[in-house]
C-alpha cells in the first residue's frame, strides 16, 4: 500500500504522447559541479518499453557526426525537464531497430501532420450597445472630411 503511493507521488503529469517513430528533443537537467544546466538530445523514438508506468523507459536514436548514439530515457525521471514532440512519422512497429542499419535516404520515414492545437473558442459575448468613437477620433473623422471636400 505505501509503495503504491510513493509511485505515484513519482509519476509525472503533464508528458507528451510518446510513440515509436516520433521524433523527440529531450531536455535533460545536468549537473556540473555546483552549476546545472539544461542539455538537449534530439532524435527518433525506436522503442518505448515497460508502458507508461513509473517503469516506463523509451530509447532515443541520433546520428552524431556519422555515428550512431542511443540513450535510454526512464519516462518519469525527474531529471527530463521537458520533451518535445517535433516530428511524426507513420510506422507499422513498435520497436524501429532496423533503424540501426540504416543511414541516409533509406532512414528517412514518411511524416505525418502534426494538428494544430485546438484552443477552446471564447465564450459568445452578450450583445452591447454599440460604443461611441472617443472625441480624438472625431476630430480625425472631421479633418479627412474637410481634406475630402
Amino acid at each position: 500500500m505505501k509503495s503504491e503511493a510513493i509511485k505515484k507521488s513519482q509519476l509525472r503529469t503533464g508528458l507528451p504522447e510518446i510513440k515509436s517513430g516520433y521524433t523527440v528533443r529531450i531536455y535533460q537537467k545536468i549537473k556540473e559541479g555546483d552549476k546545472e544546466r539544461l542539455q538537449p538530445f534530439e532524435g527518433l523514438i525506436i522503442a518505448v518499453k515497460h508502458g507508461k508506468g513509473i517503469n516506463g523507459t523509451f530509447t532515443v536514436r541520433k546520428i552524431s557526426d556519422g555515428i550512431g548514439i542511443e540513450r535510454i530515457f526512464p519516462l518519469h525521471s525527474p531529471n527530463i525537464e521537458k520533451i518535445e514532440v517535433l516530428k511524426r512519422a507513420k510506422v507499422r512497429r513498435s520497436k524501429l531497430y532496423y533503424m540501426r542499419k540504416r543511414f541516409g535516404k533509406s532512414a528517412r520515414l514518411k511524416t505525418v501532420e502534426i494538428p494544430a492545437i485546438q484552443t477552446p473558442a471564447p465564450p459568445p459575448e452578450e450583445e452591447k450597445e454599440e460604443e461611441k468613437p472617443s472625441e480624438d477620433e472625431e476630430k480625425k473623422e472631421e479633418k479627412n472630411n474637410a481634406q475630402v471636400a
